[in-house]
This record gives structure tokens, C-alpha cells and sequence, in this order.
């Protein structure tokens, strides 16, 4: 089973015994068929349904943004949570990202939303579920991704040392019960949706807070 997933080797190595247990094998043949089902629209694109773990390599990753499970609109997810790509408009909970960031650290709010440019200095764009039907907000939630992505976040608090983990929102926040506070930096706060920013999401400060962590532990502070 495990020659047959296509992920970034160091990510393939450490999630290598989740790929030969049963409930990979049965989630596999689930969204398969979700994917083949006439008339029925799946998200992300198929051969994205891994991208955030090729595009923050394990023995790369630095900071941890958990989601919760893509965007279910046409044309919006990529793979990397909160992101979408050059020319889709930014969702509500991105736009509140990007505020947040302008108001803690200056830097300007961006022209689009692609978030590839963070992954590619090491940080992982994670959803809990990793795939979803069109329109339908969690629809892919407890069929086994949350088995995968939590033995993702257990891989990297166990076998790396000053990882900054950022939860945002109650589902987030559950996912980091299992991390290792003593070695690493966990943020937490409500999701940045437009129905909770305004309760604690704005004013957190965690991208500053992030980049004093990485530079305090020797490691290259993140362009956001």
C-alpha cells in the first residue's frame, strides 16, 4: 500500500505505518468513489489531495496551520488550508487572515491568496479532513482523514523540537490536544470566520509571535 501513495518522501516515511492499516485502505476505496460518482464535484482536484505535505516537507516544516477540511466552492481549494490560487477571489476567513497579519506586522495585504508562497519556507497548510463534497462544509469528516492528519501533527511534535503550531477555532484547538507543549510553541484562538474574528481571532498577534519564537529557537522567520 504505501508504494502506491504519491507524498513527499519525508512525510511518506513518517505516515508509512497509517498507509498499511485498515482504515487507510477503506478511506482509499471511499473517496475513489466520491471522486467517480456522475454529476458529483469533490475537493480538491485529485492530485492535490496531498499537496500540503508536498509543499512543506517533513524535515522542512517549521509552523503548523491546522483547518478543518477544504473549501467546498468550485475552484477554491488547492490543497493548503485557507489558500486558494492566483485570480479566485479570497474567502471571508483568508481576507480576516490577511488583516490580522497587516495589523500585526505592517506587511501589506497581498494580491491573491495563494498561501504556496508560506509553504515553501516551511509551513504546513493542514486540514483535518482532507478532501470534501462540493457545497457540503465537512461532509468528509470522520470517514479516516482525522486519523492520517493526527498522526501528521504526532509525527512532528514527537520527532521535532520548537515547532510553532497555530489553532484557530474549537476544531483546530481539539486536534492539538497531543502536542508536546514542552518542546514547542502552540497558538491558540478563535477562527478567523467572519463569525468569530471579532471574539479574540483579531488582536492575537500570532504571526509576530510566531516569528520571535523561530528566530529566539535559530530558525528563519516566516515572509508573511
Amino acid at each position: 500500500m504505501t508504494r502506491n501513495v504519491k507524498m513527499e518522501e519525508g512525510w511518506k516515511q513518517v505516515l508509512a505505518e497509517e498507509f498499511d492499516k485498515p482504515y487507510f485502505k477503506q478511506l482509499t476505496d471511499y473517496i475513489r468513489s466520491e471522486y467517480a460518482k456522475p454529476g458529483q464535484h469533490v475537493y480538491p482536484p485529485a492530485g492535490q489531495i496531498f499537496a500540503s505535505f508536498d509543499a512543506s516537507p517533513f524535515a522542512d516544516t517549521k509552523v503548523v496551520i491546522i483547518g478543518q477540511d477544504p473549501y467546498h466552492g468550485p475552484g477554491q481549494a488547492n490543497g493548503l488550508c485557507f489558500s486558494v490560487n492566483p485570480g479566485i477571489e479570497m474567502p471571508p476567513s483568508l481576507r480576516n487572515i490577511f488583516k490580522e497579519i497587516h495589523d500585526d506586522t505592517g506587511a501589506p495585504i497581498p494580491a491573491d491568496g495563494d498561501l504556496s508562497r508560506w509553504a515553501r519556507q516551511g509551513v504546513l497548510l493542514l486540514n483535518s479532513s482532507l478532501t470534501v463534497r462540493e457545497h457540503s462544509p465537512k461532509s468528509h469528516s470522520c470517514i479516516g482523514w482525522e486519523k492520517l492528519t493526527d498522526a501528521a501533527v504526532k509525527a512532528i511534535s514527537e520527532q521535532r523540537d520548537n515547532i510553532v503550531f497555530i489553532l484557530w477555532g474549537s476544531d483546530a484547538i481539539r486536534k492539538g490536544a497531543n502536542i508536546d507543549r514542552t518542546r514547542h510553541l502552540v497558538l491558540e484562538s478563535p477562527h478567523p470566520s467572519p463569525l468569530s474574528a471579532y471574539r479574540g481571532f483579531f488582536g492575537n498577534r500570532h504571526f509576530s509571535k510566531t516569528n520571535e519564537y523561530l528566530i529566539a529557537h535559530g530558525k528563519t522567520p516566516i515572509e508573511w
